[in-house]
């Protein structure tokens, strides 16, 4: 009987579970301490570059500009958040849309910046995308012309970067979804059912909607969300369904439920609309001036663009000098089996 080397792990025969296995839960799950990291990166170079870009489109003028700190992009995107509610309130709309929207909008922002890609944009481009992702399409000339001040190609110029800022991973898990198992399960207590009226589920799902306007589903999982958000409603029925269900570690879930409460009670409220002006102010001048139509940055972003788009053109031209026939080149003869040009016969 040989002995397996003593670095050599046996196969776990743990079956992951399906949320365990989405990208999701492997690309888009963080700590607090690393969103925050992040956000101050992307923010820093961010500031860095478009210095660069306003020292030289006009030299000494950025020491002028107050730059956007990482809380003001979050302050901005909040704001941009609450408008895709009522935007799905308008269209009519069903929950996952909405969720969808606000997930790919929160995503879209851990990999840019507010100076770089202004929300209002990027938030109407999530919104639709995300009606198409979760099988609710509408058509872009309907979506478009029931927005004031907004042209097809508001939706359309930014689409492919927005998908590619979500690695092109479009399918969400929700917390909406996940309270709604819970409170069916929480219906088989026996002596829970005269609290469970349609009142109370539809306070703990505000709960949940609320928790959109934080950073819950970037740190937590939407079981968790949604368990809080009961919790919040009903804290001794949860309490009781959470026993029932003899959970490792349920001393450490009470710990992650009380910090996800604690989120929602603090952060999940609608920002100030004046604080928010404040810092759209603010953005005006320390946008990046490649984005902004008719500046320097922006024109001369555009002839290299054209520039390099001239030279792929004059590449292909050249290796398209050499004469071909348009319909194809003609197949070559091939000696088969047969030789059909052969006129010699024995009849002679």
């Amino acid at each position: 009987m040989s002995v397996a080397p003593a670095n050599d792990i046996a196969p776990s025969n743990k079956k992951l579970l399906l949320y365990e296995a989405s990208t999701q839960f492997k690309n888009w799950r963080y700590s607090g301490e690393r969103l925050v990291h992040i956000r101050a990166t992307l923010n820093k170079a961010a500031v860095a570059a478009i210095r660069v870009k306003i020292e030289t489109d006009e030299p000494g003028s950025s020491k002028d500009v107050f730059f956007l700190t990482p809380d003001d992009e979050v302050l901005l995107v909040k704001l941009y958040i609450t408008k895709i509610g009522q935007l799905c309130g308008f269209f009519r709309f069903p929950e996952e849309v909405e969720a969808t929207a606000v997930t790919y909008l929160k995503r879209f922002y851990l990999q840019n910046t507010v100076m770089d890609w202004h929300p209002k944009n990027v938030m109407l481009t999530a919104l639709f995308l995300a009606s198409k992702t979760t099988n609710n399409p509408i058509s872009l000339e309907s979506y478009t012309s029931h927005i004031p001040k907004t042209v097809a190609s508001d939706v359309l110029d930014l689409e492919f970067l927005v998908a590619q800022s979500l690695g092109f991973e479009f399918a969400v898990w929700h917390a909406h979804r996940a309270l709604w198992g819970i409170w069916l399960d929480i219906q088989n207590l026996s002596d829970s059912m005269q609290g469970l009226t349609p009142e109370v589920y539809d306070a703990a799902l505000n709960h949940v909607r609320a928790s959109r306007l934080t950073d819950a589903e970037l740190i937590y999982t939407p079981s968790q969300i949604a368990l809080a958000a009961i919790s919040l409603v009903l804290p001794d029925i949860t309490s009781q369904w959470v026993a029932t269900k003899q959970l490792n570690g349920s001393s450490g879930l009470a710990n992650v439920l009380d910090d996800i409460k604690a989120m929602i009670s603090t952060h999940g409220l609608t920002p100030d609309v004046e604080s928010v002006r404040e810092v759209d102010r603010r953005l005006k001048l320390c946008k990046n001036p490649e984005k902004v139509v008719g500046s320097r940055a922006y024109l001369t972003r555009k002839r290299e663009e054209e520039m390099i788009a001239e030279e792929k053109r004059n590449k292909k031209l050249q290796k398209g000098n050499v004469e071909q026939d348009p319909f194809g080149n003609p197949l070559r003869q091939r000696k088969g089996l047969v030789d059909y040009d052969d006129d010699d016969d024995d009849d002679d």
